[in-house]
């Protein structure tokens, strides 16, 4: 109890809302603040005056010893776009000069994956069954959980209702429900629907269409992607998930994983972040598990490369091509354990099937990939 009530104090201490509250409340604090506000705004440095650049290398200078540098927010808070309005007021470097870039937006998330639960729901659906479809269990597991169930059908709902004017479908109130859906299901459940396991097309085709990318995303033209990343940047909540993705999932040809952070749940939970957002990623077909956003580098111009690394970080990363193998994504397990997963779940789906569909653990192989039940 005094562990996680220190846990909360510690949080508290991080969270930019607070961090905000108790430079506006300090007389020495806040006019800095203020100061640094009209450096990242439009035109905030014309109104500053000739010395605007000192006044807001001056201002940084100072808070960077406040509570507010150091400060996050949480995805899907409440008042999650005021709380990043704060982080991004220090961190937003275009005039200053400095990139502070050991920081990111969102707090780290630790969430575990409950592997005997799910294969349980697939052996209570599936005995007998000599192929097992991943993709139908995630759905079942899902809609018998509440809050999977509720929200992945308000979001369903919200994404093929049309609307009375146009009869089209709303798309910000779908995405909306697709952020909700996928900030506050737990990762058990949403990691399934997303990159469960496929052999043919019509599975793969289901599973790409998870997102109803009809409305979620998908226009008749492909945007280019350098207008996508400046609208993007423009809106905190985009901003601050891609920021997430692209520290979450950098690669790394150094690193033995392919990841730099060698944090295979932090990278998923990053990529599910960018879903309900302008540059949400898919799978780019229904006959490869490749991942892109919806845009083409077609008539980029002179901002060709910068659009290729951009598209590069998706269907050319090493780390995420790494996450994105069946095999590995449904469980945040690293790339390392590739080849014996499919064998040690195989013998979790035979045990649960025989023995009265439920965990027996002492059956399972001594593997340190089951040790977190």
């Amino acid at each position: 109890m005094i562990f996680h009530s220190l846990l909360e104090v510690i949080h508290a201490s991080r969270d930019c809302l607070v961090a905000g509250d108790s430079c506006s409340s300090d007389e020495t604090c806040s006019p800095r603040l203020r100061t640094l506000r009209q450096c990242v705004a439009g035109n905030g440095s014309m109104k500053l005056g000739p010395g605007a650049r000192s006044q807001c290398a001056s201002a940084v200078s100072a808070l960077l010893s406040s509570p507010l540098h150091g400060c996050q927010c949480k995805r899907g808070m409440k008042k999650e776009k005021n709380c990043l309005s704060i982080y991004w007021s220090l961190h937003q470097s275009i005039i200053h000069g400095l990139k502070l870039v050991e920081s990111y937006p969102y707090e780290t998330v630790e969430r575990d994956y409950n592997y005997v639960r799910l294969a349980s729901i697939s052996a209570d659906s599936d005995v007998g069954m000599t192929t097992v479809n991943r993709c139908l269990d995630a759905a079942k597991a899902c809609n018998v959980d509440d809050l999977c169930q509720k929200l992945r059908t308000e979001y369903v709902s919200a994404c093929i209702k049309p609307t009375a004017k146009s009869g089209l479908c709303n798309r910000p109130k779908c995405n909306k429900a697709l952020r909700r859906f996928f900030d506050r299901v737990p990762a058990d459940y949403t990691h399934e629907l997303l990159f469960c396991p496929c052999t043919d097309t019509a599975c793969a085709e289901r599973r790409r269409q998870t997102i109803v990318p009809s409305c979620s995303y998908e226009t008749v033209d492909k945007p280019n992607c350098i207008a996508q990343m400046r609208i993007c940047k423009a809106d905190y909540v985009c901003r601050s998930r891609l920021a997430q993705f692209q520290y979450d999932c950098e690669p790394s040809k150094t690193s033995a994983s392919g990841c730099k952070q060698e944090n295979y749940g932090a990278c998923l939970l990053a990529y599910t972040g960018l879903i309900g957002i302008t540059i949400t990623p898919n799978y780019v077909d229904n006959s490869t598990s490749s991942v892109a956003p919806w845009c083409s580098c077609s008539a980029s111009g002179s901002q060709r490369e910068e659009c290729e690394n951009f598209l590069g970080y998706f269907t050319d990363n090493i780390c995420l091509s790494d996450l994105t193998l069946p095999q590995t994504i449904s469980y945040g397990l690293p790339p390392t354990h590739i080849h014996s997963f499919p064998t040690l779940l195989t013998r979790v789906y035979t045990v649960l099937s025989n023995k009265s569909k439920r965990p027996c653990i002492h059956y399972l192989p001594n593997s340190p990939l089951f040790y977190n039940f």
